[in-house]
C-alpha cells in the first residue's frame, strides 16, 4: 500500500461528518496554537529576565499568533478563539445561542491544555528562575507568564474600563475588517489585518493589565496554575483581580457590537444591498 493510499484510508477513518463536532475540532486546535505562542512569547521574556524578549516580542508573539489561528479555523469554525467574539456573533445573529456555551467551553479548555504544554515545555527555565518556589507574586513570581495581573497602580474600577474598552476596540475593529459594505480587506489577509489590530492594542493599552481581551486566554491558564502548583493565590492577588479579566470582556463585546452597528453598519445605503441582491439573482438566472 503505498503513502497516498494510507493517507486516503486514514482520512476515510477519522473523517467527521458532524458540523458541530468539526467546529469544535478546528477551534480546540486553533485556540492551542494561539495560547501556545502567547504564553510562549510571556515564558520567554519572564525565565530569560529580559535578556531573550521584552514587552515588544511578547506583544508580537500574541498577534501574531491571532494570524496563525485564524488561518487554522477560519474556514470551518470562524476561529472565534475568544467567547467576548463569540458572544459579539451571538448578538448579531451571525452564531446561535445555543452553540455560545459550547464554543466558550471549548476555548477554555484550548486554553487550559495549551498552558500545560507551555509549562512542559519552559519547565525547567520556570523551576530555575524561581528558584524551585511557584509563586503567584514577588520578585520571582512566575504566574503572570500563564494569566494577567494588574499593575500595583490599577483599581479594579480602572482595570474593569481597561478591559472593557480595549475589548470594544477589539471587536469594533474586527467587524469593521470583515464588513464588505466597508472598505474591505483583501480576501485571505483578514487574519494579517485583525493581528495588526491586537498588535495596535496591546502596545497602546498593555501596561495597566496585560491587555488579555480574552475570558477563555486568561481563565483556562489561571486554573492550570491552581492545580500546577501556585496555590489560592492565581485568584487572589490583586483584590481577587481574576474574575475582570472574565466578565469585562463580554462587557465590552457587547459595546463594541454595539457601537458599530449604530455607528457604522445601520447606516449602509439600502440600494447597495438592493444592487447587490438583483446582481446576485441576474448572476443566477443566466
Amino acid at each position: 500500500m503505498d503513502y497516498a493510499s494510507f493517507l486516503k484510508r486514514t482520512r476515510v477513518l477519522f473523517c467527521i461528518q458532524n458540523q458541530l463536532a468539526r467546529e469544535c475540532l478546528a477551534e480546540l486546535l486553533a485556540v492551542f496554537v494561539l495560547i501556545l505562542i502567547t504564553l510562549g512569547g510571556a515564558a520567554q521574556m519572564v525565565t530569560s529576565s529580559g535578556t531573550k524578549g521584552n514587552v515588544i516580542t511578547s506583544s508580537l508573539a500574541g498577534a501574531l499568533a491571532v494570524m496563525v489561528a485564524i488561518y487554522t479555523a477560519g474556514g470551518v469554525s470562524g476561529a472565534h478563539l475568544n467567547p467576548a467574539f463569540s458572544l459579539a456573533m451571538s448578538l448579531l445573529g451571525q452564531l446561535p445561542w445555543w452553540k455560545f456555551p459550547i464554543f466558550v467551553a471549548v476555548q477554555i479548555f484550548g486554553s487550559f491544555i495549551a498552558a500545560a504544554a507551555v509549562y512542559a515545555l519552559y519547565y525547567d527555565a520556570i523551576w530555575s528562575y524561581s528558584n524551585g518556589t511557584l509563586t503567584a507574586s514577588g520578585p520571582r513570581e512566575t504566574a503572570s507568564i500563564f494569566a494577567t495581573y494588574p499593575a500595583e497602580h490599577l483599581s479594579l474600577p480602572n482595570g474593569f474600563l481597561d478591559q472593557v474598552l480595549g475589548t470594544a476596540v477589539l471587536i469594533t475593529g474586527i467587524l469593521a475588517i470583515t464588513d464588505t459594505h466597508n472598505h474591505a480587506v483583501p480576501r485571505g489577509l483578514e487574519p494579517v489585518a485583525v493581528a495588526l489590530l491586537v498588535l495596535a492594542i496591546e502596545v497602546s493599552m498593555g501596561s495597566n493589565c496585560g491587555c488579555p481581551m480574552n475570558p477563555a486566554r486568561d481563565l483556562g491558564p489561571r486554573l492550570f496554575t491552581l492545580l500546577a502548583g501556585w496555590g489560592t493565590e492565581v485568584f487572589s492577588r490583586g483584590s481577587a483581580w481574576w474574575w475582570v479579566p472574565v466578565v469585562a470582556p463580554l462587557v465590552g463585546a457587547a459595546l463594541g457590537t454595539g457601537l458599530y452597528q449604530l455607528f457604522v453598519a445601520f447606516h449602509h445605503p439600502e440600494e447597495e444591498e438592493e444592487e447587490d441582491g438583483g446582481r446576485a439573482r441576474r448572476q443566477t438566472k443566466h
